[in-house]
């Protein structure tokens, strides 16, 4: 069975609900599936609006320029000259025709006038184009020795005609205009080195922005485009991963492994008692996996559902049915697995596992309705204390979020005390496990078969008690279930009921025995019959399956020593002659420390109240055969006592019947009445 819920955990883990998924294979560009939600309050830098922010910066840092350059200015008005001295040589050609000296003006490299300009070129006089030649470089000179940036060239060229002589007609100055705007040129460049140092230092200036995400706010709608920013917040909360990662199911199955084992081991070493039975494996099986899952379904990429997500019931429940140590260790396996890949699985683990403790630990075996309100206040005290140690420090304390799930621990306490009720009803339901609120129920005064019992057969009545009393006691001594033990003794002799004059502790001093005038077959037929009609009253009258065990097995295999004694007298000791098995009890032997219990306590208390010892010694001589009997029938081969319990045991009845059978004083008769004095009459 561990085999087998290992295996099924281990699935629960690696293919969580696709309703669910703790993370989500999305990239940029992609389709978010479903609205996923800030599983906590969160502020973080984010890369993504920083970077914006020193863009920003860094587009508005305009280029750096150097100063103007003088050298490009003489490069420029060089280059003028040495155009001019090749417009001289193709006006002096004699021997070129006019549209040759126009092609050789055309094909001057970096120079591109109009066809109007060639030809004014061409015909003016030596003396006018000595001027032109003059004031084109005296203007270049003078638009060069301002500074001119890429993006002022065009200002600068059309502040060429402003810087002509007024002197020049009006032809020469088009001309010189057309000229000098060929030569103008940028004479501040731009520096990269030194722009890279501005924008370098504009984007040192922009501080890291931070981003907050409250608890439960939407990070991104179902059907939304995701962008690097969504990215980016989804990545800050362990949301996103690449589907089926092979590293996420190997570490998977290292843990299912790991705590398989250790839980292994721990049953091999504790072997609890009350969990031999396959059903109760099987109960805890079920839930533990119903839980596991539900947990895993609910939990991831969730903001305040996991604080109030019930998981102590799981503990509350098998803490009250079996025992706190079963409710602690299967707790802690619960958390661990519950929490495990999911944003702050420690906080969570720490949060499930201590109030889980805490609630187990106060409820104990739940005796009464309000034990499971307190382990429900206890569960929301335990889990508030643990969400104000982990969000109370930090530079910023969210306190409404803070709230908000202080008051999620607290509906969650009130939540799996309510829920641990209906499983613990379920369970007794189903698969008859017997709950301590159940016995609390039957061991009412106004229970119908113990009010039927009180009434037909109170000597039975007072004997159980006086036997509950006694076994209650020892179990107390040895750690058993003493509340078990007490119910167990009030109902073992409830088939007595049916027939109360046949049983010693019914019939009035002075009434005749019936068993004197019966046959002792028959006689041992009568009280041998009140265990099977105890078990049909039981039934009868619904007591928890449990309660059978205690009736069938108070007895266990032994014979009825009374009414066999009286048939080897009338066979005159001889055995052969008689039929052994007509007077053994249907048992079977006990097979629990809890009815065997019951089977000391009901020999020790019916021999101690025949015999009435009068000293301690005589009464632990009791007590002992007794104890000494059973063990030589081999009544308790099949229970968990060992030396050390039975002498607990021996011990507890010695004081328990001490006190019970202590002496009484008998009272003096006192005569109320006044005393007549007679007159004299002398």
């Amino acid at each position: 069975m561990l085999t087998l819920v290992s295996g099924l955990t281990l699935v629960i883990m690696l293919f969580p609900d696709p309703l669910r998924p703790s993370t989500y294979p999305l990239s940029v560009g992609s389709v978010a599936p479903q609205d996923i939600q800030a599983p906590r309050a969160l502020t973080y830098e984010s890369r993504i609006l920083t970077e914006q922010a020193r863009l920003e910066a860094e587009m508005a840092v305009p280029p750096v320029f150097l100063p103007a350059d003088p050298a490009i200015t003489r490069r420029q008005i060089e280059r003028m000259r040495l155009v001019f001295n090749y417009i001289h040589t193709v006006r002096s050609d004699n021997y070129a025709s006019f549209d040759q000296k126009i092609q050789d003006l055309e094909a001057i490299q970096n120079l591109s006038l109009s066809s109007e300009a060639y030809e004014q070129i061409l015909s003016l006089p030596d003396s006018r184009w000595e001027a032109t030649q003059q004031e084109a470089l005296n203007v270049l000179e003078q638009v060069m020795r301002a500074t001119i940036r890429e993006d002022m060239l065009r200002d600068a060229r059309r502040n060429v005609p402003t810087l002509i002589s007024f002197t020049l007609p009006q032809e020469q100055a088009t001309l010189v205009a057309e000229l000098v705007t060929q030569f103008v040129v940028p004479n501040s460049l731009r520096s990269d080195e030194l722009t890279r140092q501005a924008i370098n230092e504009a984007r040192s200036l922009v501080q890291p922005i931070t981003y907050s995400f409250a608890a439960g706010e939407t990070i991104v709608q179902r059907g939304q485009v995701i962008t690097p920013f969504i990215i980016e917040a989804l990545e800050e909360y362990n949301l996103i991963k690449p589907g089926g990662d092979p590293q996420d199911m190997v570490a998977a199955a290292i843990l299912v492994v790991l705590i398989s084992t250790a839980t292994g081991l721990y049953l091999s070493r504790r072997n609890p008692e009350n969990m031999r039975d396959a059903k109760n494996w099987a109960l805890l099986s079920v839930f533990f996996l119903i839980f596991l899952y539900t947990a895993r379904l609910f939990i991831p990429n969730r903001a305040i559902i996991p604080y109030a997500f019930p998981l102590p019931a799981f503990g509350l429940t098998f803490g009250s049915l079996f025992s706190a140590e079963i409710g602690l260790i299967f707790s802690l396996i619960l958390s661990i697995l519950s929490t495990y890949g999911v944003p702050d699985s420690v906080d969570l683990t720490l949060f499930y596992l201590l109030s889980s403790l805490c609630g187990i630990l106060v409820l104990g075996k739940g005796k009464r309705v309000t034990s499971f309100i307190y382990a429900g206040l206890a569960i929301g005290t335990a889990g508030s204390a643990v969400v104000l140690a982990y969000r109370m420090p930090g530079a910023s304390t969210d306190w409404f979020g803070i709230v908000t799930l202080v008051g999620a621990a607290f509906f969650n306490g009130l939540a799996s005390a309510s829920v641990s009720l209906l499983l613990q009803f379920i369970s007794s339901q189903l698969l008859g496990l017997t709950t301590a609120l159940q016995l609390m129920e039957i061991l009412r005064p106004d229970h119908p078969l113990l009010q039927f019992i009180m009434r037909n057969a109170p000597g039975t009545y007072q004997h159980s008690l006086q036997v509950g009393n006694l076994a209650e006691q020892a179990a107390e001594a040895i750690g058993a279930d003493g509340l078990l033990v007490r119910a167990g003794a009030v109902y073992h002799d409830a088939g007595k009921v049916l027939n109360p004059s046949f049983f010693i502790e019914n019939q009035l001093p002075g009434q005749a025995n019936p068993h004197d005038n019966l046959d002792p077959e028959i006689s041992a037929a009568n009280i041998i019959r009140h265990v099977l009609d105890g078990v049909q009253l039981a039934r009868k009258y619904r007591l928890p399956p449990r309660m059978q065990d205690f009736i069938l097995e108070h007895h266990g295999s032994l014979i009825a020593r009374y009414q066999f004694a009286k048939a080897a007298e009338k066979h005159n000791g001889d055995l052969a002659k008689v039929n052994i098995d007509a007077y053994r009890y249907p048992g079977p032997a006990p097979r629990s420390r809890e009815t065997a219990l019951l089977m000391l306590a009901d020999g020790c208390e019916a021999r101690a109240r025949a015999e009435m010892p009068a000293t301690e010694e005589e009464l632990q001589q009791v007590v002992d055969k007794v104890i000494e009997f059973c063990q030589r029938e081999g009544q308790l081969d099949d229970t968990n006592l060992t030396l050390r319990d039975l002498k607990q045991v021996s011990k507890s009845f010695v004081s328990t019947l001490r006190n019970t059978h202590h002496p009484r004083l008998k009272y003096p008769e006192l005569n109320t009445k006044p005393i007549k004095v007679e007159k004299s009459t002398a």
